[in-house]
């Protein structure tokens, strides 16, 4: 039998990805110091005796027995409302983190999978972004804690590979949305759903004229396996090539949940990209991906989990 470690396995990705492991008969361990992450997420996974649940911070060194085939590294806050609140232990999960899932791998001979992100690309310049593109990365703002850390997760993940011979494979993620999102996370979709479900304006940063692309958390995670399942292991994009306004975006959302609450416009954070666009030419040769969910299917199914929830911590 399988044996992966999946750190962050607690948040948002990391439960899906747990869930999908098990699928496919695998045993799991997920760690998760629960900083970001939420044990309701796994709620659903106790009593599956193949499933493990370890609380643990892996910046430090990662108390582990036994045999292990693959590590995924998802531990890391992944919004800016966390990244900015926390920027010290962001800035140690990319690192410290990272270099003590590689060590683990590199003992036990197994495959490591980093789950970095599109933020590696920054306030872009080239547009869609390709994996060769460098990024536009302010190295000093307050996203830098996030952009900064996961440039160096590669980096070292890269080194280990090349040095080490440790066999790995790195995603970048682009916006993924999804059930068990946090209400709270500070992102768009949750942000434009909280503000809704309490009967406020629908906030959106500037002008609303900021493009991004959203995949919805089923496809991600099939592309995220496809990739762990190939042979390359420099980064590959995994995300929705269909990009939209955040405004477009805002409106489908208050379409789709029937309210006719106004659009609220508030100041562009620093550094916030001004376009967000996958390509997936890579993702489409190597590993014969692209999203299937249609927007508006995975914004219903998304929907319905936020009011469930929303209702359950009301009762």
């Amino acid at each position: 039998m399988t044996r992966a470690l999946v750190t962050g396995g607690a948040g948002f990705l990391g439960s899906h990805l747990c869930e999908r492991l098990l699928g496919r008969g695998w045993e799991v361990v997920a760690m998760d110091n629960l900083v970001t992450g939420d044990l309701r997420n796994l709620e659903h996974l106790r009593g599956e005796p193949r499933f493990h649940f370890v609380r643990h911070d892996v910046s430090a060194p990662i108390p582990f027995s036994g045999a292990l085939q693959a590590v995924f590294h998802f531990a890391s806050p992944a919004s800016p409302v966390d990244y900015v609140r926390i920027p010290i232990e962001t800035m140690k999960v990319g690192s410290y983190g990272t270099h003590n899932c590689l060590e683990l791998a590199q003992a036990r001979q197994a495959r490591f999978l980093l789950a970095s992100t599109s933020e590696v690309y920054g306030d872009p310049e080239v547009h869609p972004q390709r994996e060769d593109y460098f990024g536009h990365v302010n190295p000093n703002g307050p996203r830098s804690v996030y952009d900064e850390a996961k440039r160096y997760a590669e980096a070292a993940t890269m080194a280990y590979h090349r040095s080490c011979g440790v066999d790995t494979r790195i995603v970048r993620i682009f916006n993924t949305y999804g059930p068990r999102m946090r209400l709270d996370d500070g992102r768009v979709l949750p942000s434009l759903v909280s503000c809704a479900l309490a009967g406020r304006p629908l906030t959106v940063h500037g002008n609303g004229a900021q493009t991004r692309s959203f995949c919805y958390v089923d496809d991600l995670i099939e592309g995220v396996l496809r990739l762990f399942d190939s042979d390359e292991p420099t980064p590959v994009n995994i995300g929705n090539p269909r990009e939209m306004t955040i405004l477009h975006f805002a409106e489908t959302v208050q379409r789709l949940m029937g309210t006719h609450l106004p659009i609220q416009f508030t100041p562009l954070p620093q550094d916030d990209p001004r376009q967000r666009q996958p390509d997936i030419s890579k993702a489409r040769r190597l590993l014969g991906w692209e999203p299937r969910v249609d927007l508006e299917e995975g914004l219903r199914r998304s929907l319905d989990d936020f009011k469930r929830r929303q209702a359950e911590a009301a009762a």
